[in-house]
């Protein structure tokens, strides 16, 4: 006679094959409050750091922001202007004609950068009379310019190889090459490319 409890002994279920075998879930990975916090703070860490690092070599390679102090460019330039400068106009290129430009004046002692407008380019006669700019002999068009351009000791002088001939656009109140004559090309810190301060001043394409 067989056992009472055989039916629960023997059975005619065998064990399911490998694949069937349910696969437990993987266990949930839980980061606690802390951790994701700690997590945060590096990431904006890391972005701060970044961003800082690309306005260096953007300040030092490419373009800077300079305010203007000075009167000489007015009406184009007023003072306190914010104005944003390209470092890198001259390293690939040279100056044109009526650039507005940033550069370090050959005054003896001068610290500070000056802003004024390239007229003469290397190789031009320039001659200035009758309150006007002649460039090779040929009546230069400057719509820029506030006031009469005085200066009667520059009759037909020639700018010389790798200098340039500047002047501010308020022609009655300005120290420019008409004062400490042609500054060399390598004094160029660069060309303006906007003021972007104050908003209702906001222009670009001088």
């Amino acid at each position: 006679m067989k056992p009472e409890n055989s039916i629960f002994l023997s059975s005619n279920l065998s064990d399911p094959p490998p694949s069937e075998i349910p696969t437990p879930a993987p266990a949930a990975v839980i980061i606690a409050p802390a951790a994701r916090k700690h997590s945060v703070f590096w990431e904006w860490v890391e972005t701060i750091l970044v961003a800082l690092i690309l306005a260096l070599v953007l300040r030092t390679f490419v373009v800077q922001p300079y305010q203007v102090h000075l009167h000489s460019m007015i009406a184009t330039l007023e003072e306190g202007d914010m104005i944003l400068v390209s470092k890198l106009s001259y390293k690939l290129g040279s100056p044109s004609r009526q650039d507005v430009v940033v550069f370090l004046p050959p005054v003896q002692g001068a610290e500070k950068d000056y802003v004024k407008r390239v007229i003469g380019l290397p190789g031009d006669t320039l001659d200035i009379k009758d309150g006007k700019v002649y460039i090779n002999n040929e009546v230069l068009d400057e719509p820029y310019a506030k006031g009469p351009t005085n200066g009667g000791k520059y009759n037909h002088i020639q700018i010389e190889p790798g200098k340039v001939f500047v002047m501010g656009d308020n022609r009655t109140n300005s120290s420019d090459s008409r004062m400490f004559g042609q500054v060399s090309m390598d004094k160029l810190e660069g060309k303006v490319l906007l003021v972007f301060w104050p908003f209702n001043r906001i222009q670009w394409g001088f």
